[in-house]
């Protein structure tokens, strides 16, 4: 059955339908859908049954939608809006196939929606259909080559697929149209920096992240971040006593990051038991108050030094009535041979600050 055009009152009414969907106004929706199909040369009409239906579902009443929906399509099956409509059923269903071969019937019709091939995208990277994503991601960015979510849609597309040289290409290509004046804080364009270079780092290109976080490190918002690349990058690359450094300074900022002591011991790299440890002292007496620095060592001790070590760091931790503390020593349980030695430990404590008590 051929597509119905609406007189321009019913397809203002219309209009006011799809708006309501988008407000969540969904009651007004059905009044305003209630008006078109009261009038008798409208009652079958295919768009406007399935706008009822998809309306109906917002509200709970599938059954009922699913009605209205299919005979919507049944009447103008030839209709883009009733295929989406049915799509964004099925969508809401879980079938999530099902839904796709509904959008990709709707682009037959009207092959430049975009609204539609939005939704065709999304569903396509919910399904891991990469090659189906890019090929999508490309007719945006055809459509709207002037967008920014065209242009980073279509590079997500190719980092997906592992094509690293593809999406740094694109990256690149649309970073060089951003005009950022020189003493402007744009988030966005602080965020591609970032999604730039996490690109060449899943390329092992660490040659060129580093350079590339260099260039552009007074356009990156996130200063902490900026030094945690570069500590990483410097260590990739070999540079252990630079990468010593910056893991120093990001210890100075944060000194409870547990990643931060793996990339000093890296760079550091102590060849003995006792030189792992004196890490960890010298760092406690520049912060006496953090935790990690004690609890760290607790990790990779063994035996009599445990002992020492863990008697003190119950101590502390008791006086100050740390609630979390089991939860901070609780990976030690796996290790059976440590639970025993901090078993044999806390029988010297006062039994009001055993854990079991606590």
């Amino acid at each position: 059955m051929p597509s119905v055009q609406l007189p321009p009152k019913e397809s203002n009414l219309f209009k006011r339908v799809l708006k309501c969907y988008e407000q969540k106004q969904y009651k007004n929706g059905l009044k305003f859908c209630k008006m078109i199909l009261s009038n008798p040369k409208f009652a079958e009409h295919g768009e406007t049954l399935a706008m009822k239906g998809l309306t109906l579902n917002c509200l709970g009443k599938k059954e009922e939608a699913y009605e209205f929906v299919r005979k919507g399509l049944r009447n103008d099956v030839k209709s883009h809006v009733c295929w989406h409509v049915y799509g964004l059923l099925q969508r809401s269903d879980k079938k999530y196939d099902e839904a796709i071969k509904c959008y990709r019937n709707a682009l037959k019709l009207d092959k430049d929606n975009l609204q539609i091939l939005r939704d065709l995208s999304l569903l396509q990277i919910q399904m891991r259909d990469l090659e189906g994503y890019r090929e999508t991601r490309y007719q945006l960015l055809q459509l709207r080559p002037t967008q920014r979510a065209s242009w980073i849609g279509y590079a997500i597309a190719y980092h997906l697929l592992k094509d690293y040289d593809m999406a740094l290409k694109l990256l690149e290509e649309f970073r060089k149209t951003q005009q950022i004046p020189p003493n402007k804080i744009d988030y966005e364009y602080s965020e591609l920096i970032l999604y730039q270079n996490q690109v060449m780092r899943e390329a092992d290109l660490f040659q060129e992240s580093l350079e590339h976080i260099e260039t552009y490190e007074n356009k990156v918002c996130d200063k902490l971040v900026v030094e945690e690349i570069k500590g990483e990058m410097l260590l990739k690359l070999g540079r252990l006593k630079e990468a010593g450094e910056i893991f120093k300074d990001l210890i100075d900022r944060n000194a409870e990051n547990w990643n931060y002591y793996e990339g000093l011991e890296k760079a550091l790299q102590p060849s003995t038991l006792e030189e792992r440890l004196r890490i960890y002292e010298e760092i406690s007496k520049q912060h006496p108050r953090a935790l990690s620095p004690r609890r760290l060592p607790l990790n990779f001790v063994s035996g009599e030094k445990f002992r020492e070590l863990m008697d003190k760091f119950l101590r502390i931790n008791f006086s100050k009535g740390c609630p979390p503390l089991f939860t901070t020593l609780k990976s030690l349980y796996y290790n059976t041979e440590k639970v025993f030695c901090k078993a044999m430990g806390l029988n010297d404590l006062p039994r009001a600050t055993h854990l079991g008590n606590y």
